[in-house]
């Protein structure tokens, strides 16, 4: 059996920090405050039990992400986000799915292991963060070697991110916006774009770029999401400047088109349609003016 030792010292000595943040919770920029670890709820509308939508292997990630054997994707419900287009709304808003204890968690990811999951795939992990910490590290005592993706929306606490260096392989952050009003007005965190950026900076000073193995598997690094909104509501050439000017030009990026208007946006004026061909034309033009020659459109 293979122990990983190493993640099982860097958890053993950062899991009483990530519980403090819960107790008072300031695991994401809303800084709620309230005790989790008795019950209290925040803005996430989580306590202290893990909830989770589903467990499975996943095929319809970025192709370093799902190879040819699958991604292990845990999704957990609730959000500290609150994206009025979310196309995972019942998972999110409405926190659909089964509450699960620590132990059960960890026996998930050794399931997902043993059915050849290429890496752990944490979906909407943040809320969730001390709790996950913990599985992982029962995990680890018990044989888990694969790596972990923390797959999220990008609105971090850099304080909780720093606890992760070391255990988390691969980070696949959103980056949704870089106008604070629209981060207000269609995710509710006027703050988003600042904290956002701090946080994919901390993501970076981990792992760096994205490392793919010769059978096309990423192994460890940073792989950034950007979705294309209507009317430009995302922002995206600030986007891609950012990435490219103070992250790296071999940043691999996902350009996604795929957004249509769910949950409550198709009673907005502005985002209750699909993008056209122009405005994703327009981001990838973006995408080569700033020479980001690393990731995946679609066409």
């Amino acid at each position: 059996m293979r122990i990983d030792s190493h993640k099982i010292s860097l958890i053993e000595k950062r899991i009483d920090a990530a519980y403090r943040l819960l107790s008072s919770c300031r695991l994401c920029p809303r800084r709620c405050e309230v005790d989790r670890t008795k019950g209290e709820v925040g803005y996430c509308k989580s306590g202290l039990d893990v909830r989770i939508s589903s467990s499975n292997l996943h095929f319809g990630e970025e192709p370093p992400i799902s190879g040819f054997r699958g991604s292990g994707t845990v999704f957990f419900t609730g959000c500290n986000l609150g994206c009025i287009y979310c196309q995972n709304y019942p998972i999110s808003h409405l926190r659909h799915g089964n509450d699960v204890s620590v132990a059960e968690l960890a026996s998930i990811l050794l399931k997902l292991q043993q059915e050849g999951a290429h890496n752990i795939n944490l979906v909407t992990p943040t809320h969730f963060s001390p709790q996950i910490m913990n599985a992982l590290l029962t995990a680890y005592k018990s044989g888990l070697y694969i790596p972990i993706v923390y797959n999220c929306g990008g609105y971090e606490s850099v304080e909780m991110l720093r606890l992760w260096d070391g255990i988390i392989d691969i980070y696949m952050p959103d980056m949704k916006y870089s106008d604070p009003a629209m981060s207000k007005k269609f995710s509710g965190a006027p703050d988003y774009p600042d904290k956002n950026k701090a946080a994919v900076k901390e993501m970076y000073r981990q792992v760096g770029d994205l490392m793919i193995d010769n059978d096309g598997i990423a192994k460890k690094g940073l792989l950034i999401r950007h979705l294309v909104l209507p009317e430009d509501v995302a922002g995206s050439q600030s986007i891609l400047k950012f990435i490219a000017e103070q992250l790296s030009k071999n940043t691999y990026i996902s350009l996604m088109r795929q957004y249509f208007p769910a949950y409550m946006a198709i009673s907005d004026k502005i985002i209750n349609r699909r993008i056209t061909e122009e405005e994703y034309n327009e981001a990838m033009k973006w995408i080569d003016f700033y020479n980001l020659k690393r990731g995946w459109i679609q066409t």
